[in-house]
Parts: structure tokens; sequence; C-alpha cells
């Protein structure tokens, strides 16, 4: 075969899977926004045979001729640079889908879709028992796949690998003993200072206001309102469907906006992320993010380092005077900073602090390496996860809707994402310190209200790259050296202190 004809057929390949892809991502989008609960099933189903169908395309026959004949082109090096990319992550997607049978892939679908309208229904009605059932269901499939891929590995190690490539339970036990050995002091200096929350932060903003102010902070991140759509769900998540397409949701809460507030900032750094891939690479397999921790280190990024940094947040006053000014007006920039950026243990994951935060991933990689080691199972999980907020948090767990039905991700089977999330707020600060150390004026952007050269930045180093570069390469060349965890617990330190003092 010509190197043409091949190309042209793998390109042609890799439009027919995206399209599948692209397929679902409607479904899920309209599931979790304005679809009528009594079409979850119906949904389920349609799921079910888009990804039957693009786990046929994959690994059909003729697939696998082409990846061959494409590497027999690549080694003669026939291949240009992008395709070459394309030829080295399709055939890793198409190895480990080979090695799961398709009625499973299609089975697998229906389960999680199921699921997740179970899960809905559960947290609302603060019902553990009728969602853990699919729990267990989840993790045997789970960890009967996990022997399909790799046979000789941990089933956790497993899927920790599949969300962050080269990372493992060891890797992450390391990670994890580096922070706390941080953050654990720091909580429990900051806990024995008082502090007064501010009348402001209970204010009661309508929803139509923070909607405004949900698509201002939008457009300050730089996303374009002709291609950002915004809606309103009970779990708040963004996703990139196609070029000049990306879905941002958020969760509001009229006494708490400034939940809202950093929600969108998070969620607009995934989407902002998805929508400056290089466009060399759309309708292919490089077309998303690389993994969730570069993915959540672009969302915390934006949340974190920008939006609770000291220099933003007169452009955040502005927003929020211009659409609460009953309840802003009278607050200055510093008094607003040290607001958002109150250290105390909450029950709720999304709503914690930075110094906090970490600890209720800790709690989840906890339990998740119990389920997978056989150590727990579903009805396990209200008592220890009671146990780990004392351990962790030092609260009392009211409602099993305010501890282990508070998150969506189990109900799509997402184990051994949230550790991702750790990973991913520790990764920004060597971002920070990288982007800084290349003449990047930080703090300047962020106080101007114009985050142009930090976008500017991260779209050269990151972005651009999509899925063409695994975690790993990106970090060592935007960074000039590998993952260091000793940023993260540096900067959580300095800040920390200097606020409260210590």
């Amino acid at each position: 075969m010509k190197p043409t004809d091949a190309v042209r057929d793998f390109t042609r390949l890799q439009r027919d899977l995206w399209c599948r892809e692209y397929l679902t991502s409607i479904l899920d989008f309209d599931g979790e926004t304005v679809a009528p609960e009594n079409g979850a099933a119906a949904r389920a189903e349609a799921m079910g045979v888009l990804s039957e169908e693009h786990h046929r395309l994959l690994t059909s026959q003729s697939a696998q001729d082409l990846v061959a004949e494409l590497t027999k082109q690549q080694e003669a090096g026939a291949l240009d640079d992008t395709t070459a990319a394309e030829l080295r992550v399709f055939a890793r997607d198409q190895r480990e889908a080979l090695a799961i049978p398709t009625d499973e892939v299609a089975a697998w679908s229906r389960l999680t879709s199921e699921a997740n309208a179970v899960w809905h229904k559960a947290k609302l009605a603060n019902d553990w028992a009728s969602f853990e059932p699919y729990v267990d269901r989840i993790v045997e499939t789970l960890k009967r796949h996990a022997s399909y891929l790799d046979a000789n590995r941990d089933p956790y190690d497993v899927w920790l690998d599949q969300y962050e490539r080269g990372m493992d339970a060891a890797s992450y036990d390391a990670f994890f003993n580096q922070v706390r050995s941080t953050v654990v002091p720091l909580v429990h200096e900051i806990g024995a200072i008082p502090t007064k929350r501010p009348a402001f932060l209970d204010a009661c903003v309508p929803e139509a206001a923070q909607m405004g102010i949900a698509r201002d902070l939008l457009a300050l991140e730089g996303l374009d309102p002709a291609g950002c759509a915004l809606a309103c769900v009970e779990h708040p998540f963004s996703d990139g469907f196609a070029p000049g397409d990306v879905r941002v949701t958020t969760h509001i809460y009229e006494q708490d906006v400034l939940s809202n507030v950093f929600t969108i900032l998070h969620e607009g750094g995934h989407a902002s992320y998805e929508q400056n891939v290089d466009s060399a690479y759309d309708y292919t397999c490089l077309a998303h993010g690389t993994s969730m921790g570069i993915h959540e280190s672009q969302s915390r990024f934006f949340e974190n380092y920008v939006g609770r940094s000291r220099a933003f947040m007169e452009p955040l006053l502005s927003i929020l005077c211009a659409h609460a000014p009953e309840a802003y007006e009278g607050v200055d920039a510093g008094t607003l900073y040290r607001a958002a950026n109150i250290a105390a243990p909450g029950l709720i994951r999304m709503d914690a602090d930075e110094l906090t935060y970490p600890l209720h991933i800790m709690l989840r990689y906890d339990i998740e390496r119990m389920l997978f080691s056989s150590e727990a199972t579903a009805r396990d999980i209200p008592g220890l996860w009671a146990k780990l907020s004392r351990d962790y948090l030092g609260l009392e767990v009211p409602d099993d809707a305010r501890g282990c039905l508070q998150d969506t991700h189990w109900s799509g089977g997402s184990f051994g994402y949230f550790p991702s999330y750790a990973l991913g707020s520790a990764y920004g600060a060597q971002f920070l310190a990288a982007m800084r150390g290349d003449g990047v004026d930080f703090e300047g952007a962020c106080a101007a209200g114009d985050l142009a050269p930090i976008a500017a930045w991260l779209r050269d180093k990151i972005w651009r790259w999509g899925r063409g570069k695994d975690a790993q390469e990106l970090i060592a060349g935007a960074c000039g050296a590998p993952f260091d965890a000793t940023y993260y617990c540096t900067y959580l330190d300095t800040k920390f202190r200097e606020l409260y003092g210590l």
C-alpha cells in the first residue's frame, strides 16, 4: 500500500471513531442536563450500541492491518511527525481495546449509564442502599477488565496507570506521604487560630446573577461564548465535544456564590485545554487532553493558582460587584482574598480549600484501594467514609449525601481518577514556577484581569500537544525537569503561613 493511501485510510478511520465519541458525548451531556428521568434506559441502550460500534471499528482486522502497515512505513521514515504521533497513541488504544471483548464493552457502557441515573436519585434521596449494588458490580467488572489488560499487575495499579501513565499505588503512596507531611501540621496549626467567616460569603445571590458571573469568568478565561455552552447540573463537569464546541456546567447555591466562582474557573480550565489543542489534531485520537493529571492541573491552575491568588482579587471583585452589588460593594480585595482562602476542614470535596483538598483525595484513595484488594465491599463504604472523615478531617458525616454519595465519579466507573486531582494540583505549582522563570508576569496578568499571557504559555507548553505527549514528557518539556512535588508543598506552606501569620 502506498504511504498516501494508508494515511488517507487512517485519517478516515479516526474520523469515523471520533463521530461515535461525539455522539456518545452528546448523549452523556443530555443525560446530565436536560433529559427526562424516564429516558435513562433508552439512553443507556443507545450508548451501549455506540460503544460497541466504536470498539468494533477500533479492533477490526482491517484496523489492525492498517496499524501494521503504518508501523512499517514509520520504520522506513515515511510518516510525518503528526501522523507518527497519531499512530503511537492509536496503536496503544487499539492494543488495550483488543484485550476486552466487544460484548463486555457494550455491557460496561450500559452498566455505567444506568448506575449514573441511579446515583442522581440516590444522592437527592440520601439513599446509599439503592446505589450500593452498582458499586460492587462496577468494581468487579473493573477487576476483570484489569486482568485482561495485565494479569500480572495489581488491578488498581492498572487503573491508576490508565488515568496517569506511569503512576501506580507505590508512586501515589510516596506522593501522598510527602504532601501529608506538609498539609497535616499546617491544618492543625491553623485550626488553633480563631477564624470568623465574613457575612458576605453567605449572602443570597440569585441564580440569574450567578449565571452572569459565570459567563463573565469564562470570558475572562478566554472562552468564546459562541463556542462554549453553559448549563446547571447536580455535579459540575466539562467536556470538549469538537472544534468550536465545549460544554461547561456548574451548580448554583444561592447562599454560596464563591462555590460557583471556583467551579466555573475550574471547569473553564478544562474547557480551555480542550479548545486549544492543535487544530492539526482535529477529529483524530490526539484531539483531547493527554491524561487526567494534566487535565486537572489545568482546571485547578485556574481555580486556585489564578482564582485564589491575591493579585486576582480586584478583577474578581469587579465581576462580583457588577452582578451582586448589594453583597460585595463594601468588600475590599484584601478581605476577599482572606475569605477565599479560609483553610478549614469541610465535608464537601468540591468546596474544599486548597490546603485541606488533598485530604479529601487521600480518603477516596484509601477506600478505592480497599475495594480493589477485596478488603472492603460497597456495604462497608459509608462506615469507612465516616471513619476516614474523622481521621483526615476531624469531622462527623451527618448523612451519605454529604459523604459517600457526594461525587458522581464511581457511578461512571472512574476508579483511579480521584488521585489525579491531587497530582494535578501539584503539577500546577511546578508549571507556575516554570512560567515565572520564562518571564511571564503572572501577578501582573492576574491583577489586570488579562489572562492572555498565562494562556499563551499554557497553550505553547501544554494545551497544543493534546494526546501527542504523555504527562511526564509534557512536564519535562515545560519545566526543564521531571515532576517534583516539593514545588507544591513549598507553595502551600508559604501561602498559608503568610495568610495566617504562622
